[in-house]
């Protein structure tokens, strides 16, 4: 699909995935068994965002754009050289991207989120853990992201067709290793006993964040996810907790029992207190 193509009409078909963290687990020298995960820039989780807004899609994004379009003319915002630089360069403008975001304007988009557009988030998470990386996917970052994507798409076999829009982000969302996810899906949905299985037809429209502004919803979403894995800082995440459906910390083995690492608002809420975060360091890795 071409990539300035806009997803229209009701969501119902489409929904709009983007990713968070790094999949860096190791130094880049060859063959290498230094871990970095946890060094500064490069993070201990990887997590993989689906929203679905429910509704019409063009007016979800022309609630977007109408912040957007304040954010172009608002001085204090533009006072921010971040903010500025997408005002500039941006495809029609200013786009939102929490990471890019001052503290400020942040605040004011979750509210929006909040309060005018309807939607729901899942999230899967993916703790980086060098014996998981080595065994179940060879050391291949692309088999990481597979998994992690799979485990996000194993439910949409009534979606048909299912079309995912995806935040471009460099080799992680090339069509080949897009639809190796879906394979693996696909893979995991027949041998499911919960699910059913995926045949429905599955299309890719990779873009750029300023070409499609409802990207910004699973940016925003999976922020507020990543500062509680982070930082144990749950203060953005509980301003959307009624938006995220479903956190699945995927590796979290010491909360099989019950799936406890399934965190639903009702029923296990996500805290920093419920994911170990306070026993949460680097170790030191012994040698695989």
């Amino acid at each position: 699909m071409d990539t300035k193509e806009l997803a229209v009409h009701t969501g119902d078909n489409h929904r709009f995935i983007d990713e968070a963290g790094d999949m860096t687990f190791f130094s880049s020298k060859r063959g290498s068994k230094t871990s970095l995960i946890g060094d500064p820039g490069v993070s201990r989780c990887f997590m993989v965002g689906m929203v679905h807004v429910k509704g019409d899609l063009a007016e979800a994004r022309s609630a977007i754009k109408v912040f957007c379009e304040m954010v172009d003319t608002n001085e204090f915002f533009q006072s921010f050289p971040s903010v500025a630089s997408r005002t500039e360069k941006g495809w029609q403008g200013y786009y939102p991207h929490a990471s890019k975001d001052p503290a400020e304007l942040r605040y004011e988009f979750l509210k929006l989120m909040k309060e005018k557009i309807d939607f729901s988030a899942q999230i899967v998470v993916g703790r980086k853990l060098p014996d998981v990386f080595l065994r179940k996917h060879q050391r291949l970052q692309r088999e990481f992201y597979a998994d992690l994507m799979s485990h996000l798409l194993k439910y949409t076999h009534k979606i048909d067709p299912l079309i995912l829009d995806i935040a471009e982000r460099g080799s992680s969302t090339s069509n080949m290793n897009l639809q190796h996810a879906v394979d693996v899906a696909r893979e995991r949905s027949r041998r499911g006993t919960l699910t059913k299985e995926m045949n429905n037809k599955v299309k890719f429209n990779v873009q750029p964040y300023d070409h499609e502004l409802l990207l910004s919803l699973t940016d925003y979403c999976l922020w507020s996810a990543q500062r509680v894995f982070e930082k144990g800082d749950t203060k953005y995440y509980k301003l959307l907790e009624s938006k995220i459906k479903l956190v699945h910390d995927v590796y979290d083995q010491s909360r099989y029992e019950k799936s406890k690492n399934y965190y639903r608002t009702k029923y296990n809420p996500l805290t920093a207190e419920a994911i170990g975060f306070a026993d949460w360091r680097k170790p030191e890795w012994p040698e695989p």
